[in-house]
């Protein structure tokens, strides 16, 4: 089964462009979903984060405590860091039983953010970049989440930039607003079907 990753910068359309998939009949990964998923309920993940980050990391009900989270690792990239180290390896896990329990789809879709920045685009056999120009996406963000300029240029900031990303990437949507997406969506899936037979 062939594994195809989607990525792009904040803004671009990747959640869109998913759903265009999923129209087709295929299997999409929603890896950032998942990661709130996994930290509920993956028990070496819980585990890894009570004892970095503290007992205080979850209420008694078992559920995330999102503020005290967010408080230590938003101001501090060392500790998002270990974060991350802790969340990667239970997304990967939930992925390879999401490949498991699709097996005879002819290939899958891993949505991700962070595919280039978290490796996992390593796992995969092609990956495809959305794009669209910075403007249109700062747009974009600030009118879907309520948000200031400020703040989708700080989250932009932290992702790599459009241009390295299309250095590692196989594939690219163009979703500047001028072109058809959907077009684009099903060449690229002919492409995979024609891949996932060979």
């Amino acid at each position: 089964m062939l594994k195809v990753g989607l990525t792009g910068n904040i803004g671009s359309g990747k959640s869109t462009v998913a759903k265009v998939f999923e129209l087709l009949g295929i299997p999409v990964f929603y890896a950032d979903d998942e990661a709130k998923k996994v930290m509920v309920t993956d028990h070496l993940l819980i585990d890894g984060i009570k004892q970095t980050f503290g007992k205080e990391a979850y209420f008694d009900d078992g559920s995330l405590n999102r503020s005290y989270i967010s408080g230590i690792v938003f101001n501090s990239k060392p500790e998002l860091e270990k974060l991350n180290a802790l969340v990667h390896p239970a997304v990967f896990r939930a992925f390879d039983s999401f490949d498991i329990l699709h097996r005879n789809a002819p290939y899958v879709i891993r949505e991700a953010a962070i595919l280039f920045e978290s490796g996992s685009y390593k796992m995969c056999d092609r990956a495809i970049m959305i794009t669209a120009p910075l403007e249109t996406r700062i747009a974009r963000v600030m009118e879907r989440d309520g948000i200031s300029r400020a703040d989708v240029e700080n989250r932009e900031a932290r992702q790599l930039s459009q241009d390295e990303k299309l250095k590692l990437a196989n594939d690219v949507i163009i979703n500047d607003g001028k072109q058809l997406v959907i077009p684009q969506v099903i060449a690229l899936h002919e492409l995979y079907l024609s891949l996932a037979r060979n």
